[in-house]
């Protein structure tokens, strides 16, 4: 499968160094970005609004049979542009949860420090999305708790116990205006 892929694209291009570069990323697991053209943005698309679709109703709405479909969503997989298929869960209709987001400074910005803070952040199942910033902080973290004392507990607890952790600001959320996972293919 991915070798047909590499050997199509020798013989589109230049020859025998674009079979070393495909071997070296076949042997890293790394994979150049592929191209999306205007029929991979819409099925794309169309599968992050609703994942479960069948390839069928798909196919009829890209215009196209369901083979090349299926070939395609197998290449996006295969190729890392389809991380996972998840569920979203509608927050509101589960228990009250609150949504925290955490502006954190470190004391030193070391590479070695950010990668140890990224770790253990990564550990912390309150925190759902982290992001390293660049101006006035270091990371911003999107933590979800169960109440305001269940916060308390992981920021002084958790949060500000991590070494080289100098600051934290803490935004609440009081209402969500907008909630997408789909990104948009521009």
């Amino acid at each position: 499968m991915i070798y047909e892929g590499i050997y199509t694209y020798i013989y589109n291009n230049k020859g025998i160094c674009i079979l070393f570069l495909g071997w070296l990323f076949l042997k890293q697991g790394k994979f150049p970005m592929p191209k999306l053209d205007a029929t991979d943005k819409r099925l794309l698309e169309l599968l992050q609004k609703n994942s479960k679709v069948n390839v069928k109703e798909i196919a009829e709405q890209l215009n196209l049979t369901k083979t090349p479909v299926y070939e395609r969503i197998k290449r996006y997989e295969r190729e890392g542009v389809i991380d996972r298929y998840v569920a979203i869960i509608n927050m509101d209709a589960i228990e009250h949860l609150m949504v925290v987001f955490c502006y954190v400074s470190l004391e030193k910005q070391k590479l070695d420090e950010i990668e140890k803070f990224s770790r253990a952040v990564e550990e912390m199942p309150e925190v759902i999305e982290g992001y390293l910033l660049g101006g006035a902080d270091d990371f911003l973290l999107k933590v979800i708790v169960k109440d305001l004392q269940a916060y308390h507990e992981f920021s002084s607890g958790k949060l500000a116990a991590l070494p080289n952790v100098s600051n934290i600001r803490s935004s609440f959320v009081l209402h969500e205006i907008k909630r997408s996972s789909v990104v948009p293919l521009l």
